[in-house]
């Protein structure tokens, strides 16, 4: 790397932070590097350099660790007084940030082992299309239905909040409706296109998910993104919207669509479970779940899908509590657009665009993936012969 002490192959250009940081100038210079490298995160931690996270790995920014006083004065440069006051309170706080006309930062702040810590997130400034995050077209269809609960799932940095942008770009470009968005914070800044469009932040237009979920009932809403369904509470409320005749997206962070369908029923108490399972058999009309990987020529990363629209049979195995036996309706389901992660990352290696080991960490089951690459291996070397 050019910038002094970072590790090599990466572009030079940035200053070296070789004294200590404490001024809004230099969180300008840190923000221009994350743009700059076109990473997807600035860590701030006391005892490490400044460092971004670029197609998956962190990259430091200099050689000079952070000090305690250096970081306290780099949140206080973007941190306001009542986001200041939650930290205080409760440890950490999350917000959105502008950094002029360049870009967008989703800021998390919190406290470590006594001291400040700080991740900033780059929220791109151009909502993408569906073809250039790789958004199957079959998606497009479930953006234009009447009503319904649409999940779209995955860890931390998968890519979900992009994904939702895309989707609610394109349904406010398609449709004209009223859409709400209920987020923490609002990353994604939506104008009127053909809808009407209603953001709102938590903590600052509202308290809590399910607060303003009970209040969106009450504003006209034909579409309503939720944030995350991070409790009960939130997910209950979703779960009505859709049913009183609302289209409505959310997140949740599992991996796969039966795994999702699990987490939501036992996030309720065991006598309601079965009450839950015939909401979700009626309202729930698809799960997009969602990793993000390295691609092969090291420029960047690549998403990989699992998708489940839910059909007659499907919704059978939700009421009888049969959740094993989705992964194999989403096989047999692959002429209504459905499709398992392992199939989408083997495919995405058989066209050579991310790496075995990097599709094998993934894979929801590795035994199975190992078998269908020796089985293709196999055919390849029969046709060459």
């Amino acid at each position: 790397m050019g910038v002094p002490g970072g590790p090599a192959g990466m572009p030079g250009g940035m200053p070296s932070m070789g004294q200590a940081v404490s001024s809004k100038t230099d969180i300008a210079r840190l923000l221009d590097a994350v743009i700059k490298y076109n990473a997807s995160d600035l860590h701030l931690a006391v005892g490490r350099p400044p460092s971004v996270r670029i197609r998956g790995d962190l990259h430091n920014l200099g050689q000079t660790p952070l000090t305690p006083d250096d970081t306290t004065q780099l949140m206080k440069s973007i941190t306001s007084e009542r986001h200041q006051q939650e930290l205080a309170e409760r440890g950490g706080c999350d917000f959105g940030m502008g950094y002029g006309d360049k870009a967008r930062f989703r800021c998390s702040v919190f406290k470590q082992k006594q001291v400040i810590g700080l991740v900033l997130r780059l929220i791109p400034n151009k909502l993408l299309s569906f073809e250039e995050i790789g958004l199957p077209p079959v998606i497009k269809d479930l953006c234009m239905r009447p009503r319904g609960l649409c999940l779209v799932t995955g860890p931390t940095g998968s890519g979900k909040t992009t994904t939702l942008a895309t989707m609610i770009d394109f349904i406010n470009s398609e449709r004209a409706d009223h859409i709400i968005t209920v987020e923490d914070p609002i990353e994604y800044y939506h104008s009127h296109k053909k809808c009407s469009v209603t953001q709102r932040e938590l903590g600052i237009d509202v308290p809590t998910f399910a607060e303003a979920l009970r209040r969106a009932l009450r504003m006209d809403p034909d579409i309503i993104l939720v944030g995350e369904m991070r409790d009960l509470e939130t997910i209950e409320c979703a779960i009505t919207a859709a049913e009183t005749g609302h289209l409505v997206f959310g997140t949740l962070h599992t991996t796969g669509a039966a795994e999702t369908i699990n987490r939501i029923v036992d996030a309720f108490p065991t006598d309601r479970q079965e009450q839950i399972r015939t909401m979700l058999a009626s309202t729930l009309i698809a799960v997009i779940s969602q990793t993000l990987l390295p691609t092969t020529d090291g420029k960047g990363r690549v998403a990989a899908f699992e998708l489940m629209f839910i059909n007659d049979p499907i919704k059978a195995l939700i009421r009888k509590a049969e959740t094993f036996k989705i992964n194999s309706h989403i096989q047999t389901g692959a002429n209504e657009g459905m499709i398992l992660l392992d199939d989408f990352l083997f495919n995405l290696w058989s066209q050579q665009r991310i790496t075995y080991n990097d599709m094998m960490r993934r894979s929801q089951d590795p035994q199975g993936l190992e078998k269908k690459v020796r089985d293709y291996t196999e055919a390849m070397r029969g046709r060459k012969r």
